[in-house]
Formats: C-alpha cells, sequence, structure tokens
C-alpha cells in the first residue's frame, strides 16, 4: 500500500513538471501559420482553430473552403449546423436533390455537382405541389406564348413572367434577330434610333491604353435603349452615369456613352425640361450646361445666389451648405447627404477639421498619400454626386441651387478645352465622382486601371459692389488620376482638397497702381533734387556718368520707399478689412486670387532690393567722409629741451596733451552704429508678440480674430498679404514706440550721447569738422569758453561751474549764441586748401605703430596734422580774408528739400543747426533707412520660410554683420583721415 502511494505522488510529480515546462515554454503561444488556399481537396480552413482540418467520410471541400459538403451521388442525412453524415444513393437514383437531403433519378443527366440537369428554358422539378418527392425530376418547359408569356427564373426553379421589353418586341419571351438582346432586355432594330453597337473600350489618356470595360459591355447598349424607348428613368441614370465615368467627354464618335445621352437628349426634346431649367431634360440627368461659346463665364459670372453671407452668425450665414444628390452606380436614387463630415474629401481627419472646409471666408487645403489598396477596399463602387447649395429664399422657402463642374479631364473632339484659362471655352458639367473602381474592370475580378479625383477645388468668388455679401455660383473644378493598378500595397496616391474665396479686385488693382505711379514719379522728382544737391555739395556743375550713376542709386532708395509704403498699405488694407470683424457686417471684401499673390511677393521683392541697394550705399557713403578734430588748445608755458645729436639746451612750449583728441576720437567711434531702438529688444518683443500673444494666427486664410485658437481647430494657411501685414505692423509698430521712448524719456531724462558728444567737445577744447561730401559737410563748435581745458580736476570743476552761473561766455561759434552744430557748405579754394595740407595724412598705409622703419612720413603727417589744425582754426576764427565764411539760418524749404539755393562762390557759408544734422553720416541719423530694410529683411526671410523664428535669427545676425562691418571699416576710415592711433580705439 505504501508503494502504490509513492507511485501515485510521483506520477503526479512528473505530471506536474510536465505541465510546468508546457506552460513556461518561451513558444506557448506561437502557433502554424495556415492559409485557405492551402487546405486540400478534402480539408476545410476552421475559422475557429484558424487550420485545415480534414473533412469527414464522403464528404469534399465546399467553393468557400470554410465547410464539408457531401460528395457528388452522397445526401445528407445528418446536419446540425456543424458536422455531417453523408450517405450513398442508390444505383437507380443517382441525382442528389437540391436541398441535398434526397436522392432522385434525373431523365437528361447529372451536373458536376451531382444535381439533375435540364436543358435551357426549361425549370427542374423535384417535388409535387403538396412537397412529396418524386421518384424522377421533370423538366418543365415554361409557356413563352401569350397570354403566359412565362420563361424561367434566375434561379431556373419556377417560371415568372418575362421582361416586358420581350413581349412588346416579339410577342413572346424569345428575342431572336435582327431584334437586340442586351442587358436582360429585347428591343426592335426599328424602332430604336440609336447607333448599333455601342463602344464599350473606355480610353485612359494619361496612361495611353484602352480597356474593354465589362460594365459598359453589359449596361451602355440597353441602359441607353430602354431610356430612349420606355423612358426608363433609373436605365437614364445608368447611361448618365456612364457619361461621367467616360470623363463627359465628346466626340466625334456618336455610339459612346456621352454620344448616346446627347441623341437621347435631342431626341427627346419633346418631353419637356425639368425646374425650368433648360439643360435639364425629363427623365435625363442633367450632366451638361450646354455647348454655346461663352455660356460658362455667363453662368458663374451673371447671377448671385441670394444668400448675405457674413462672419457674425446672428445677423448672417456663416458657413456653405452644401448638398448633394447621391446616386448609384445601378442609378438609384440612394439620398440627400450633406456635404460636412468629409463627403467630398478622401483624406479622412476629424469632424471639426472636415467640416471647416465650408466656413465661408475660411481657404481649406487638405492633402494627404492614401494607399491604392486602401481606395480599392473603401471604394469597390462609385457613388455619383449632384451638387448643390441649400438656402432659403425670401418667402422662407427651402430653395437649391446647382453648382456647375469644371472637369479638366473633358475632351471635346480630342481637345482637352477645360485646361485652358479662358472661360468662354470651358464646358461645365453637373455630376461628378470621387473613385471609379468600376469601368477600369475587364471582368469581375481586380479593375486594370481606376480613376480617383486626386484634385479636388472649390471655388467662391465674392460679387462686387453689391457690400451685402452676395456669392456667384461656386465652381468645383475636379482632376482625375488615372491609376493602372498593379501592386495596390505599395502604390500611394497623392490627395489634395482646396477650398478658396476670392473677389474681382479691379478697383484695387486699379487704386495700388496709381499709388505707385504717383509716388514713383514722386520719387523721380525727389531724387532729381538729391542729385541735384548732390552735384552743388561736390562744386560739379557737369552731368557726367557718376552724375547718372548717383541718381540712380537715389532713385533706387526712393523707389524702394515707394514699394515699401505701398506694400505695407496694402498688407494692412486686408488685415484691417478681411480680418476684423466689425469692419465688416456685411462680408465685402475677401483675399486677393493666388495671380495678385504673386505680384504682390513681386513688389515686395522689388522693395527689398532697392532698399538693399539703398543701405549698402548709405554705408559707403559714411565710410568715405572726411574728418578732422580741430584743438583748440594752446601750449602753456615752455620748457628747457636738449635737441637731439647736441648738447644745445633750447627753450621749447610746453607739449598740448593729445589724450583729449583721443578720446573725442572714441567717443566718435562709439557713436557711428548707435541707434534710437535697441536691437535685440525689438527681436524678442517682437518674436514674443507674434508666437507667444498669438497675433501670427491673424495672418490665416480665416474670417477669424482670435489670437488663441483650439488646438483641435484647423488652422488655415497664411496668406501673404496678412502674413506680410502682420509681421510689418509688428516689427514698426514696436520700432515706432521704442524710437519715441527713446527721444521723449530716455534722452531727455537719462542719457542723450549726441548731446553728451558735444558737451564732451566743449569739455575737451576740441571742434569737429565732417565732410560728407567734397564741399559740403557739418562743423561741431568745441572751443572751450574758458580757454583752456587741459587741466587739474579743481579748475575743471570751477570752469563748470562758472558755467553754470552764467559767469561766462556761451559755447557757440557766435557771440552771445549758444548753437554748437552747423552745416557747412565751403567755396572750393577753401576745399582745395584742405586737399593740400592733407594730403600726406592720406598717404599713410597704415597704423602709427607699423611704421618704425622710417621716421620721415610719420614726421610729415605730424607736420600735416598741425598744419592742418592751425589751418582750419584761423578759417573758424575769420583769418583768411580770401577764405571767410557767414553764419545763416537756413530756409524752411531747404530743410525740407534737403538743398542750399546759395551756392558759395566767395564765402563759405555755416548754416545753423539746432537739429544735429550730423548725425546723417551715422547710424543714428539715417534710423528710418535702416528700420525699413531689418523690416523687408524680416518679412521676407519669414515669407521664404513661414518661420518668424528663423526670420528673426537672421534678422539679428544681419545686424551684427552689417554693424561689425560698419565699425571696422569706420575705424580703418577715421584712422586714415587723422592721427589717430587705431590701439586707443574701442
Amino acid at each position: 500500500m505504501a508503494t502504490m502511494t509513492l507511485l501515485l505522488y510521483l506520477c503526479r510529480l512528473l505530471l506536474f513538471i510536465f505541465l510546468q515546462t508546457c506552460f513556461t515554454s518561451s513558444e506557448q503561444f506561437a502557433i502554424r501559420f495556415q492559409e485557405l488556399s492551402l487546405c486540400g481537396n478534402v480539408e476545410y480552413f476552421d475559422i475557429s482553430s484558424l487550420a485545415c482540418v480534414r473533412c469527414g467520410p464522403n464528404q469534399i471541400r465546399s467553393s468557400s473552403g470554410t465547410f464539408c459538403i457531401c460528395q457528388p451521388g452522397y445526401k445528407l442525412i445528418s446536419y446540425n449546423g456543424g458536422a455531417i453524415i453523408c450517405q450513398k444513393c442508390d444505383e437507380n437514383k443517382t441525382g442528389v436533390t437540391q436541398d441535398g437531403f434526397d436522392c432522385i433519378r434525373c431523365p437528361e443527366g447529372l451536373n458536376t455537382d451531382g444535381r439533375c440537369h435540364c436543358n435551357p428554358g426549361t425549370i427542374l422539378v423535384e417535388r409535387h405541389v403538396n412537397g412529396t418527392l418524386m421518384d424522377e425530376a421533370i423538366c418543365e418547359v415554361c409557356d413563352g406564348a401569350r397570354p403566359s408569356f412565362s420563361t424561367p427564373s434566375d434561379s431556373e426553379n419556377r417560371c415568372v413572367r418575362c421582361q416586358e421589353s420581350f413581349i412588346n418586341t416579339t410577342q413572346s419571351c424569345e428575342c431572336n434577330l435582327p431584334n437586340i438582346h442586351a442587358g436582360g432586355l429585347c428591343f426592335s432594330q426599328s424602332n430604336l434610333n440609336l447607333p448599333a453597337g455601342a463602344v464599350s473600350n473606355i480610353n485612359y489618356p494619361q496612361l495611353a491604353i484602352s480597356v474593354h470595360s465589362s460594365w459598359f459591355a453589359k449596361n451602355l447598349q440597353a441602359s441607353a435603349a430602354a431610356c430612349l424607348l420606355f423612358s426608363n428613368t433609373t436605365a437614364c441614370q445608368i447611361l448618365g452615369n456612364m457619361c461621367v465615368q467616360n470623363m463627359n467627354s465628346l466626340n466625334v464618335l456618336s455610339n459612346d456613352a456621352c454620344g448616346l445621352f446627347n441623341i437621347i437628349y435631342r431626341n427627346t426634346a419633346g418631353l419637356g425640361i425639368v425646374q425650368m431649367i433648360p439643360f435639364w431634360r425629363t427623365n435625363l440627368p442633367w450632366l451638361f450646361y450646354g455647348e454655346q461659346p461663352g455660356l460658362a463665364s455667363r453662368v458663374i459670372s451673371t447671377d448671385f445666389i441670394p444668400i448675405s453671407f457674413g462672419f457674425k452668425s446672428s445677423v448672417q450665414d456663416t458657413r456653405l451648405q452644401f448638398i448633394a444628390a447621391v446616386y448609384s452606380a445601378e442609378g438609384n436614387f440612394l439620398k440627400w447627404q450633406n456635404a460636412e463630415g468629409g463627403t467630398l474629401q478622401l483624406c479622412s481627419d476629424t469632424a471639426v477639421k472636415l467640416n471647416a472646409a465650408f466656413n465661408f471666408g475660411t481657404t481649406y487645403r487638405q492633402t494627404c498619400i492614401l494607399p491604392l489598396s486602401k481606395i480599392l477596399t473603401d471604394f469597390a463602387e462609385p457613388v455619383f454626386y449632384d451638387i448643390y447649395i441649400h438656402f432659403k429664399s425670401s418667402d422662407g422657402v427651402s430653395s437649391l441651387w446647382a453648382v456647375p463642374v469644371l472637369n479638366l479631364n473633358l475632351q471635346y473632339n480630342g481637345k482637352f478645352v477645360n485646361l485652358g484659362n479662358n472661360m468662354n471655352d470651358w464646358y461645365l458639367t453637373r455630376r461628378l465622382f470621387l473613385v471609379d473602381a468600376l469601368s477600369g474592370r475587364e471582368g469581375t475580378n481586380q479593375p486594370k486601371v481606376i480613376r480617383v479625383a486626386t484634385k479636388l477645388n472649390i471655388s467662391i468668388r465674392l460679387a462686387p459692389s453689391t457690400q451685402k455679401g452676395l456669392i456667384y455660383p461656386p465652381l468645383i473644378t475636379v482632376f482625375y488620376s488615372e491609376i493602372l493598378v498593379e501592386n495596390p500595397d505599395a502604390q500611394m496616391v497623392p490627395i489634395s482638397f482646396l477650398v478658396e474665396y476670392g473677389m474681382k479686385q479691379s478697383e484695387d488693382e486699379i487704386q495700388s497702381d496709381i499709388a505707385l505711379g504717383v509716388l514713383g514719379g514722386l520719387a523721380i522728382l525727389y531724387s532729381l533734387i538729391k542729385t541735384a544737391s548732390w552735384k552743388r555739395r561736390i562744386g560739379s556743375p557737369l552731368i557726367d556718368l557718376q552724375t547718372i550713376l548717383k541718381f540712380l542709386l537715389f532713385y533706387a532708395g526712393d523707389l524702394g520707399n515707394v514699394f515699401f509704403i505701398v506694400t505695407v498699405g496694402m498688407g494692412l488694407y486686408w488685415l484691417i478689412f478681411f480680418k476684423v470683424r466689425s469692419a465688416q457686417q456685411f462680408v465685402s471684401v475677401l483675399l486677393p486670387l493666388p495671380e495678385q499673390e504673386k505680384t504682390f511677393s513681386t513688389y515686395i521683392g522689388c522693395a527689398f532690393v532697392l532698399k538693399a541697394i539703398h543701405f549698402v550705399h548709405k554705408i559707403l557713403t559714411q565710410l568715405s567722409i572726411d574728418i578732422f578734430f580741430i584743438d583748440w588748445e594752446r601750449p602753456r608755458g615752455k620748457l628747457l629741451k636738449t635737441v637731439e645729436g647736441g648738447e644745445e639746451v633750447k627753450n621749447v612750449p610746453v607739449p598740448v596733451s593729445i589724450w583729449r583728441t583721443y578720446f573725442v576720437a572714441n567717443e566718435w567711434n562709439e557713436l557711428q552704429t548707435l541707434r534710437k531702438i535697441n536691437p535685440v529688444f525689438q527681436i524678442i518683443t517682437v518674436l514674443f508678440f507674434l508666437e507667444v500673444v498669438g497675433f501670427s494666427n491673424l495672418a490665416s486664410m480665416d474670417s477669424s480674430s482670435a489670437l488663441n485658437r483650439d488646438k483641435e481647430s484647423y488652422k488655415a494657411p497664411c496668406n501673404i498679404f496678412l502674413r506680410y501685414g502682420v509681421s510689418a505692423a509688428m516689427w514698426l509698430v514696436i520700432a515706432l514706440l521704442q524710437v519715441i521712448f527713446f527721444t521723449v524719456f530716455y534722452e531727455r531724462f537719462m542719457e542723450d550721447k549726441v548731446r553728451q558728444f558735444v558737451d564732451l567737445c566743449s569739455m575737451s577744447n576740441i571742434s569737429v569738422l565732417i565732410f560728407s561730401h567734397r564741399c559740403f559737410g557739418y562743423y561741431i563748435h568745441g572751443r572751450s569758453v574758458h580757454g583752456h581745458t587741459d587741466t587739474n580736476m579743481e579748475q575743471m570743476n570751477l570752469n563748470l561751474k562758472r558755467e553754470a552761473e552764467n559767469l561766462c561766455g556761451q559755447r557757440g561759434l557766435l557771440p552771445n549764441m549758444d548753437t554748437q552744430t552747423f552745416q557747412v557748405s565751403v567755396t572750393n579754394k577753401m576745399r582745395q586748401q584742405y586737399d593740400r595740407i592733407h594730403e600726406p595724412l592720406t598717404r599713410r598705409t597704415g597704423p602709427s605703430r607699423l611704421i618704425d622703419t622710417s621716421p620721415g612720413p610719420f614726421e610729415q603727417s605730424t607736420k600735416a596734422y598741425h598744419t592742418m589744425n592751425k589751418f582750419l582754426g584761423s578759417f573758424i576764427d575769420h583769418a583768411h580774408r580770401d577764405m571767410d565764411y557767414i553764419v545763416r539760418d537756413k530756409l524752411f524749404l531747404e530743410k525740407i528739400i534737403g538743398i542750399e539755393f546759395l551756392e558759395p562762390l566767395d564765402k563759405s557759408i555755416f548754416y545753423n543747426d539746432d537739429s544735429y544734422s550730423f548725425t546723417g553720416v551715422l547710424y543714428y541719423g539715417n534710423e528710418a533707412t535702416l528700420l525699413t530694410f531689418d523690416t523687408l529683411f524680416f518679412c521676407i526671410v519669414d515669407l521664404a520660410s513661414q518661420n518668424f523664428v528663423l526670420a528673426a535669427v537672421l534678422t539679428f545676425l544681419q545686424q551684427k554683420f552689417f554693424q561689425l562691418i560698419r565699425c571696422t571699416l569706420g575705424r580703418k576710415n577715421l584712422v586714415s583721415k587723422t592721427l589717430v592711433d587705431e590701439r586707443f580705439l574701442i
């Protein structure tokens, strides 16, 4: 007993170990993969175990392959919905009844499946009326003569009345020659006013192939005949669908689908029209608008749809109510279907984004790439749509307005007439489909070719000058791609769906052209004045090639300003009147068309290029100035100095310190790139408002003016007018606020570096003479009223105190005047003297620290410097009678147009200048030019990249690059024109 118990426990342990091993195997969930096609003739595919299972005795696999049936000659004796049992029939009853449960004798033999066979025109009868099984089956002949007119049914198990066309044509159920039997109908050739032999081949011009369509071969002739002879509306719809499948093409052949449709259309004119529409024949679908030249333009550009659209739902319609009459390929009316929910969109998306396509004023663009296998699965049978706009008339009646279709694949006598831009050559249609995988089938298998609406565009045009938000009938433009089906899983199909808006912008174009013309003319005049002023300031009366080049440079800058003003104005106009809801109670303004966007882009490009030329010209002009620092400080006392090379000691004047000149020169160098705005703050603030606050959303092509958008909502593409308007306006507004703050608050209450520089000149006893032109420039009078400024701190404080208490003279050039800055127009004689003295300075080839091998050039330059300092000081002190000057105020007109009416012939002229116009040779005085160029650069980069961040980064780098160029070359110019050592310039 103990031994048996031990053996029992041992068996249990072994079983436990075996089970654990089975359930912990790494392949416990792996099964063998078997396909239905791999199952043998006596095996079926079990849908539960997903494996091939052997059938029972005397059984074979069914046609579907998922269950077993009895072999021929065997009947069922047991079937409970699962397993079956089969038994062999007796030798005298070898046939099996249709239900499979009995055996019977068959007088005319057996079919391949073991059932009784009957000849055509007869039906098989196996049971009596009460259901009792006959000993022998009977093949009963149907009576096809009057009055029975019977024929075997499709299942050939009973006699039914034959189709009416057979009775009407032959008075029997037969359709013998010369009558035509097509599509289950019988027609008399003499009564059928249609060409014989309908064309069932479909041409695919994109693939350059032709396909024999089994669908057309079966139904084309029959549907045309039934439509013509019997006014069968279903047959007429089938014929119309086949014409649409044939791209509504009209050719010289009259026996294709559209040719047959047109024959019937003409022959049924007496039946009248539908809904008072001349192109809609009774019993026929409305496929064409007619062939009259110019009809297309009248259809889409003459009548308004009586709906007032707006951007406020409380007052006007804000959505486009498209509705479609949906038909099957068999000609059956399926339903009325709203276009929302993706009815016309092959690309899938959320309901919110799909329905956004029909928000009035929203430009909608949807693209995707679909696998061909998905298209074949989802659109095995084509569905046809007649599109309408649904609205309520003035008396509240629900009404429809037909929407025309422009099929780009339509051919008229072999020409694609709808591909051109001439609207008068177009042929408009009505019906469309999205996918046709039916007509390209040569049999019942997979289609050889399918057509897919890869581009579908809905265009809505606002009626001009109505101010009531009225629109013309929308136009649906569709393009079908022909796809040869080879490998559906690998083939990809690009799809696009577009809803765009437009209006006739001829008045706006005229106004913009007028603005460009007028301002461009003024720019020419202003450039001529600038050129004349430049000629006078360089002291040259001749008109030469240099003059023409200078005029072109001036004109480039002025014309760039014109383009900039016009483009910013256009951008702000569309931004205000389209995006601001309160500006349009009824929609009266829509965004310009793509053609106008191209023109606008050209304008922006011209503005940028011209301003870039102007900007570079400005920098080069600033780098070519002549500048000299006049030191008024005189030696105070003498000192003993041993003469070099000897022992002789002489009394020489105490040297005047050069540090004041270096200090002033260094401050001037720092002023060269001083601006009225902070570029870094400008860029950061613009980005903050555009990207964080959400002003960039105002550039979207929809009616919403909200700055914050729901992430789940559709985001419309950006419009170039709106994006340029938003970015330019944001840049200019922030810059303008900075300039106002800088000039009104910062410079007045904190720090004014330009005024401080003028004060520094007075404190340093140094004047600055700048020649921006050969005979014109600026003078900063820095001569100290105290005579000396090279002194100690105590004396300096005492001098400042005396000035504060008005115990000394004023700093101005003239007595009792405090004007220190002047515009200078000098005579040719004075300039020639300046050039003669300045010549040694211009021969210097580099900084003084590099000229250490030969002391000659440095000594010569030093001598020239002291000579120039003495000459200019004496010139300012009126010491030269033949080179004297006068001081006067500029006339108001002279200030406005920037030209001096008086030419300095005998005496130079100093013009009082309290506006510090010497900053014109610095960045500071050209803020408008810099701001315009930065704005255009930012906008150009953004429009090209559609990225504000990238535009900001590149704008910052551009500013730093030109600032570096300006500082470096400006420092070089300062060193070359004076004796200032570059090592002391920061």
